[in-house]
This record gives structure tokens, C-alpha cells and sequence, in this order.
């Protein structure tokens, strides 16, 4: 420890340096600020690409007043790098959201994303990785009030539980989701830092982070990968509108700005408006993998093997290229399985390099611009367009549906007779436009589009809530990352569809990443201990097998289960949320959907206020009332769960109902109320 350190107040040291550090950040932004890009650009293109890019960097150096700049250091015993024999004096570092340096270029705060900085979240009194003291820094707004040392290489201290860490898991949340990184464990940190290369699936049941650690492993990748990723492009996707505006803020808050979020019916809905629904039956069958080899089957039958001759006039010459020859350019371009648009710009091609061929063998000299001109000829252009037609993906789709003997052609040992009825229109309509496409119609277009034209990869996906999609939907994921990589997150006791995922293996097939990496979470750090154990209770009839969540967070008096006479159940419910409004923190007031307008207009009787899920709860306003359907992947403080059996009678079958109720019991972070009048589902009451 250097001598003048000994003789200063810590934490005052510490105060110096974060107000410091600050005041360095403050000089980074204002020197891009500052920059003068008149003399640098060549044209005003140039000059909009360079100011947008400058404006980002300006955006990414914000310092945000109540998020901690630093929340770690790490005193190393040598200099990172340096061989031990070598008796080199050991670096310190501070470890924070962003890469802050001083006027000569040193550093102040280092990336926590920075390699010097993983002992931070690895190092142990078993594996200390050449640290002498880890350091935690507590804050109280953006107020530095605590500090809390490890000494790894001392014996003669015990390895502990870090309070300050406890207590930034624990602290109350109030606004859209945060980031973790001053709170990120082992085994989430390996997740994180795992390579762009390889696609990883986390399995996760609630409280494990699973959310948190996939939005980090993008930080972290554009981080290492920065450059590629800027060129291929990130997405974030996620179950619901709701969900997205819960976790945007995770990524700026880290200096990220490019990473663009959607749901995957943001993805395949560009071509065709969805206004219609569908039953669960007919959803799940338009959603069956199955459904790809019959729109493949139905493009392919648009080909139509030539029964004359091409005939080009050029001048007053006549070229000849026979049916049979032509038929075998076809039969070649089938056989390469090619997309039907490509396969559609190649036919024309083949068929002036025959003609080409000809005019050499008759002594004449054609180069490309003669073969392109005979590809643009006339008669060319009405033998490709009656052989190989370009195809529209929606009125494909809509033919399938409305016509009921062009799908059993397609269909013919794929689909059965009931499966077939099961998808067709009841009212079939006459156009595209006039059509009331569901969101599993719309997924379907989007298959078919990609059969015609290849869409566009990214360098990485990340996919929430994962469990919850199709086979086609993963299929309509897995083309926006052919090229690229993915991070699956999710969990199979929450999947809450009709359709969702029985196994990550079958769900990773799909996706066409079936060599990834699945990792397990199985620690629990949000959802206090009692909660996820009465919650548990429900696995071996949602998804047995599946290992229950060992919550780290034991929480005395967290789940209160009170049963109530029916004709009281609202009055209750407003009183359990007024007894929760008394705690520091966000409340949440989960229940089934048909139950929310009794329960709001109980809420207004008793001049409660309230928010919908995805409004941003503030100091003033923290009661959210939720309907079940859309309490995934959302997280309050206090949860009040309304009558669970409506919960589960809300679903159209009672392992669905049950894995919805699952999820509701699962979003309490340091208390949960249950309240019922109809008896309590048989697996709470045992177990």
C-alpha cells in the first residue's frame, strides 16, 4: 500500500478520485464537443456520417449523475503483465460502466468489460488471479457513503458474503430495468465474455439474471468486437412491447447505443398488416416446422418445364436454343436448391450464354455486353417469365389458405385432412390487402420471402422469452442470424404458448444453431427464498425435470398467502396494495386479464392511481397493475397476486394456466401477497 494512501481518510481518497474522475469525463466529452469537422470532410455525405458519429460519441460519454462511475478496484500485487520473480510494484485499478482517462491519456476508471477487469467478478480466496484486495464501493444516489475490502491473498481472512453486494441485489426498484454489472457473479460473468463465434442458449429460472447476462454479453461483444459488429448490426428481441421499454435502458446506461430491439412480429410484419387472430389449434399448426417444406414444395411448383424452343433474333440473324436444353438448365437450377428469386435472375443468364456459344461456333466474337443484352431479349424475358415466374410471398401464402386443393397438393403427406381445414380461411378473402392476417400468417410470409430472396443477417441476436416461440418463429430468428450468432435466454417452465418449446435442443434445431453452447442458472438472487420455493412447488406438473431455483436470498415473512370470502376479494386486493405502497420500492398487482377492470375500477374507488406494464414507475407513482399475460419478464419489489385459480382457468389448457401462474408467483423481489377466495391449484396446497 503506497505510504500516502495510510495517512488519508479511504473513503475521503475515494471521493476524491470519483469527483475527479468526473471532472475527467467531463473533459473527454467536451474535447469531442469541440471538434471542428469543416476543414476534414470532402462533402456534406462525409460530414453527416462524421457528425453522426460524433453525436453518438458524445451521447456514450453522458456522465448520468445517479448511476455510480466506479463501483470496484482492484489492488493487483504486480503490474498486470509483469513476471512476479520481476518484484514489480502491484497497479490499482478502478473498475466502472465506461473507460474514463485524464488529460494525459492514463486511466482513471477502467471498462468493466476490459480483460484487467474479469478478476473483479472471477477472483477467490481459492483462485485470487493476482489480486491482493478487491474493493466494493457503495452508493446512495450518486453519492459514494461506503466501501467494503477482500483481502484475497490474506489466510487469515474468511471468505464472506459482500454486504454492499447484497444490498445493491436488494435495493428497491423504482423505473425500467438496470444494469448488473457492479453485481455480476461468476458464473454469469463466463456467459458474458463468451466468444462472438459460437451461439449460447442460458437456461434460467426466475430471479437468475438470465435477462441481465444476455443484454451484458452484448455489451461485452460490441466491446471486443466492435468494429464487425458495426458493420453486421446487433437486435435485441423481445416477447413484448412492454418488456422492450423495461430493459432499454440497460444498454445506453453501459455506452451503448446502436443495439436496435424488437419482437419477432416487429420482424415479419413489414410485408402485410396483421389484423386477424387465430385459435390456439389453428396457431400451433401454422406454426409447426412442417409448414416450411409445404410453402418450399408450393414455390417450386410455380416452375414449369419448357415445351418450345427460345428463338433470339439478333439482326438478321435467328438463334436457337432447343426445349431440351433448356429444360436442363432448369433441372440444374432445382437441383442447387437455390433461392427462387436467384434461381429466377439465372435462367435468363443460362439462356444467353447458350445463345453465346452459338454465335462463337458460327465465327462471330460476343463479349458480356452481348450476353446481357440477350438476357434483356424480348423472347428471353417470356421464356423465363412462363418457366420460372417471380413469385409474391403473401399471395402465395393466401392462395394456401383459401385454396383448399392447391394445399393438399402441398401438403400431401405432411399435413392431415384436420390439420389442413384446421389452417384454412373460414372467410376467404379475395386480396392481400383485404386479408385479416393473424401473426402466425405473417410468420408464414416471411418464410416464404426468404425462399424467394435470402434476408439479411446480423452479427448477433439476442432472443428473451425464447421458450415462448414456434418452430416457424425461431426459423424467421434464426435467418436474421444465419451468418451471425445468438443468445437464447429463457426458461421452459415459463413457456406460457400453446406452442412453446418442449426442449432447448428442439428449439436450437430450429433456430439452425443446433451446436450451441446451453448454459444453466440455477442461482437465484432476486426472488427471495420462501417465494421461490412456494412457486416450485408447481414444476413437476409444468416442466418435470427441470431443476428448481436455489435462491441465495433468505427473506423471513416475504410470501403471505391469505384466503378471503369472494365478496371481499376486491376490497382485500386494494388493501394488500395499500399495505404494499408503505414499503420503499415498485408494487405490483398481478392478475388474470378478465380480472383487471374490476380491479382497476376497485383501485380508482379507493383513490388509488395506477400505471400499465411499461409505464415507468417514478417515486410519486409506483403501483403497476398487470395482467397476467404480460407479467413475464417484469420485476417489482412488492407483488400482490390476485386469485391464481382465475390465473390459471385464463389459459386454454391447466399446464399452460399453471406455467402462467408460475410466472406471476415468480416477479416479487423482496415480498409477494397472495390473496384467494376459490380454492388454491392441488400443487400449492402440498408439497
Amino acid at each position: 500500500m503506497p505510504a500516502h494512501e495510510e495517512t488519508i481518510d479511504p473513503l475521503v481518497r475515494e471521493r476524491t478520485h470519483l469527483a475527479e474522475s468526473r471532472a475527467a469525463l467531463r473533459a473527454m466529452r467536451e474535447d469531442v464537443q469541440a471538434l471542428d469537422i469543416r476543414d476534414v470532410t470532402a462533402n456534406w455525405v462525409n460530414a453527416a456520417v462524421l457528425q453522426s458519429q460524433i453525436d453518438d460519441r458524445i451521447k456514450a460519454l453522458a456522465d448520468l449523475t445517479h448511476t455510480p462511475l466506479f463501483f470496484g478496484r482492484l489492488d493487483y500485487l504486480h503490474t498486470v503483465g509483469a513476471d512476479e520473480a520481476e518484484g514489480a510494484e502491484g497497479e490499482q485499478f478502478y473498475i466502472g460502466r465506461r473507460h474514463v482517462h485524464d488529460a494525459h491519456g492514463d486511466p482513471m476508471v477502467i471498462d468493466w468489460r476490459a480483460p484487467v477487469s474479469q478478476p473483479f467478478y472471477q477472483a477467490s480466496k481459492n483462485n485470487p488471479l493476482g489480486v491482493d484486495r478487491r474493493r466494493r464501493f457503495g452508493y446512495t444516489g450518486g453519492d459514494l457513503t461506503a466501501y467494503e475490502d477482500e483481502h484475497l491473498t490474506d489466510p487469515s481472512e474468511t471468505e464472506q458474503t459482500s454486504k454492499l453486494l447484497q444490498a445493491e441485489i436488494e435495493r428497491p426498484r423504482v423505473g425500467p430495468m438496470r444494469d448488473i454489472v457492479a453485481t455480476i457473479q461468476p458464473e454469469q460473468d463466463g456467459i458474458v465474455r463468451s466468444g462472438l463465434g459460437g451461439t449460447v442458449c442460458v437456461q434460467g429460472g426466475p430471479g437468475t439474471g438470465k435477462t441481465a447476462v444476455g443484454l451484458h454479453r452484448v455489451a461485452y461483444l460490441l466491446y471486443a468486437h466492435r468494429e464487425r459488429l458495426a458493420r453486421t448490426g446487433t437486435l435485441v428481441i423481445g416477447p413484448n412491447r412492454s418488456f422492450l421499454h423495461y430493459i432499454e435502458q440497460v444498454l445506453p446506461a453501459l455506452g451503448e447505443l446502436e443495439v436496435k430491439q424488437a419482437t419477432v412480429e416487429d420482424l415479419v410484419a413489414a410485408r402485410v398488416e396483421v389484423r386477424g387472430t387465430d385459435e390456439a389449434a389453428t396457431a400451433v399448426v401454422k406454426g409447426d416446422a412442417r409448414m416450411a417444406e409445404v410453402l418450399r414444395r408450393a414455390i417450386r411448383s410455380h416452375v414449369t418445364p419448357p415445351t418450345e424452343p427460345v428463338v433470339v433474333v439478333r439482326g438478321s440473324r435467328r438463334w436457337r436454343v432447343p426445349a431440351h436444353e433448356v429444360e436442363e438448365m432448369v433441372g440444374e437450377l432445382l437441383a442447387r436448391d437455390m433461392r427462387y428469386g436467384a434461381a429466377h435472375e439465372a435462367l435468363p443468364q443460362r439462356i444467353a450464354h447458350a445463345v453465346l456459344v452459338r454465335m462463337e461456333e458460327a465465327g462471330e466474337a460476343p463479349d458480356d455486353r452481348v450476353q446481357n443484352a440477350v438476357a434483356r431479349n424480348p423472347a428471353v424475358k417470356a421464356a423465363v417469365k412462363a418457366i420460372w415466374p417471380a413469385v409474391d410471398p403473401a399471395k402465395l401464402v393466401l392462395r394456401l389458405l383459401t385454396d383448399a386443393e392447391f394445399l393438399a397438393v402441398h401438403a400431401e403427406g405432411i399435413l392431415t385432412g384436420d390439420e389442413q381445414k384446421r389452417i384454412l380461411m373460414v372467410k376467404p378473402a379475395r386480396s392481400v390487402k383485404s386479408a385479416k392476417w393473424s401473426a402466425a400468417d405473417a410468420v408464414l410470409i416471411d418464410e416464404a420471402a426468404d425462399l424467394v430472396a435470402r434476408t439479411h443477417s446480423l452479427g448477433h441476436v439476442v432472443i428473451d422469452e425464447a421458450q415462448d416461440l414456434s418452430p416457424m418463429q425461431y426459423r424467421a430468428v434464426g435467418r436474421r442470424c444465419s451468418t451471425g450468432s445468438a443468445t437464447v435466454l429463457g426458461d421452459l417452465a415459463q413457456g406460457t404458448t400453446p406452442w412453446s418449446t418442449e426442449s432447448w435442443a428442439q428449439a436450437l434445431f430450429h433456430l439452425g444453431k443446433a451446436d450451441a453452447v446451453v448454459e444453466e442458472l440455477t442461482a437465484g438472487f432476486r426472488v427471495p427464498r420462501e417465494v421461490i420455493a412456494y412457486a416450485s412447488r408447481l414444476l413437476p406438473a409444468i416442466s418435470p425435470g427441470l431443476a428448481p431455483v436455489k435462491s441465495v436470498r433468505e427473506t423471513p415473512g416475504s410470501l403471505d398467502v391469505r384466503e378471503v370470502a369472494s365478496q371481499a376479494l376486491d376490497a382485500a386486493v386494494v388493501a394488500a396494495c395499500g399495505e404494499s405502497l408503505r414499503h420503499e420500492g415498485s408494487i405490483g398487482l398481478i392478475a388474470a386479464d378478465a380480472r383487471v377492470p374490476a380491479l382497476a375500477e376497485a383501485l380508482a374507488a379507493a383513490g388509488h392511481s395506477w400505471l400499465s406494464p411499461g409505464e415507468e414507475t417514478t417515486a410519486a407513482s409506483r403501483l403497476t397493475l398487470v395482467p397476467a399475460s404480460l407479467a413475464k419478464g417484469l420485476e417489482y419489489d412488492y407483488v400482490v397476486l390476485d386469485e391464481p385459480a382465475a390465473v390459471v382457468d385464463g389459459e386454454p389448457d391447466e399446464r399452460t394456466g399453471l406455467r402462467r401462474l408460475y410466472v406471476a408467483l415468480t416477479r416479487a423481489v423482496s415480498g409477494l401477497v397472495v390473496l384467494h377466495a376459490a380454492p388454491l391449484p392441488d400443487r400449492l396446497t402440498t408439497g
